[in-house]
């Protein structure tokens, strides 16, 4: 690893990480998110809205979510295996970090309601969360297919008052459901924001996720060099968009630290099979920004498949490809079988249901704690998975 490499934090000014990223819209829609570039740009560093940001994520949401010692996986792997708690947070994920941060950008900026899309849904609860709490009107868009697997979000959102809006179209999945709040946006642009669940789309989003997720890696490393002294070998994460693991990848980017963004196998290595983008995937545009993206024979957007709902995307974080690029960090894949068998591994062995999503961070960190016995690994465990027990059953029933 060079640790000499400069790692930018904000990207350029056309809104790319070397070459991903930017914003391909029309000069209407430019204008518009020229105007949150600016207001956010002008808030991020603001002393009242920081207070008010971070009371809420300390009293509302319960940060600082602990690091953990995850004591018996350790002794049965042989490395000293740590989990950052973001399962602990209220609503049950990392999301709820950056939907605090979106919907208080959107009071700041006058608009009246958030419009939102969502996979396994903790970003809609979250959203949905934030909304309520703001006083807001919130649209959350979701796949059919997803809408059946993760009830109990969706019943959630619901009762938070969120207006879900189902999506039939295409594999009904997560793709679609950001094609449809996108185009929902595009019709209400003066009226609302479009809050991303991860650090993906057009300039300004991959910045601004990302800033509101940075919190996890300032409280990881030093929650880590308070509990044992010194930093961890590596950091793992899951990556579908990437927002979690971006957001613990920022508190390490200038240390010796290797970092591992670890994708969805799916069902194997075609086209089709599985949601990893930064592996198999090809430099393409999607949702108004370029990045690693799954792509057909012909170069049309493929689909994508994992077990986890939240990971089914078919490109990536454009921060994500420009470390990949600069060699900064390292992108592995892991499978449905794994994730699955990680699920009830951290379940059984440490007590703690873990999301489908983390799930595949959690299998590649027992897969490298085999073969690095001794080596200190820090996983962000970015949500629990209540959302996913009736799937989970239901599938190893079957």
């Amino acid at each position: 690893m060079n640790t000499n490499l400069k790692i930018n934090v904000l990207p350029d000014k056309e809104g790319f990480f070397g070459s991903y990223g930017g914003q391909f819209l029309d000069e209407d829609l430019k204008k518009e998110f020229q105007k949150i570039a600016d207001e956010f740009l002008k808030i991020k560093d603001d002393r009242e809205f920081n207070d008010e940001l971070n009371y809420l994520l300390k009293h509302y949401a319960g940060r600082p979510s602990p690091v953990y010692y995850a004591k018996n996986l350790s002794e049965k792997y042989g490395a000293d295996i740590y989990l950052k708690r973001e399962d602990l947070n209220h609503t049950g994920a990392h999301k709820i970090n950056h939907s605090l941060g979106e919907a208080l950008l959107a009071k700041k900026m006058g608009k009246e309601k958030i419009i939102a899309e969502t996979g396994a849904g903790q970003h809609g609860v979250a959203t949905a969360t934030a909304a309520a709490l703001m006083g807001l009107k919130c649209d959350i868009y979701m796949g059919e297919v997803d809408i059946e697997k993760e009830k109990p979000n969706v019943d959630k959102m619901k009762i938070l008052g969120a207006n879900v809006v189902c999506v039939k179209r295409g594999n009904r999945t997560l793709k679609e459901a950001v094609d449809e709040a996108f185009c929902a946006y595009l019709k209400e642009y003066k009226t609302a924001i479009y809050a991303i669940g991860s650090v993906v789309g057009p300039h300004p989003f991959p910045m601004i996720v990302e800033h509101f997720q940075s919190v996890i890696g300032r409280e990881a490393r030093e929650q880590f060099l308070d509990l044992t002294g010194t930093l961890p070998d590596c950091v793992m994460a899951c990556v579908g968009g990437g927002s979690n693991a971006i957001g613990i990848f920022r508190g390490f980017l200038d240390d010796d630290v290797n970092l591992y963004g670890v994708e969805p196998l799916g069902k194997g290595e075609k086209i089709g099979q599985n949601a990893a983008s930064m592996t198999y995937g090809k430099d393409g545009l999607i949702h108004g920004f370029k990045c690693k993206l799954l792509q057909d024979e012909n170069g049309n957007v493929a689909d994508a498949y994992s077990i986890a709902s939240g990971l089914d995307y078919p490109g990536v974080g454009p921060k994500h490809c420009y470390l990949n690029q600069i060699g900064r960090a390292k992108y592995v894949t892991v499978n449905d079988e794994e994730a699955l068998n990680a699920f009830f591994e951290l379940s059984r062995v440490e007590g703690i249901i873990p999301a489908l999503e983390s799930s595949h961070a959690v299998a590649y960190a027992i897969k490298f704690a085999q073969e690095n016995k001794g080596k200190k690994i820090l996983v962000n465990l970015s949500g629990r998975g209540d959302k996913d027990v009736e799937f989970v059953l239901n599938k190893t029933r079957s």
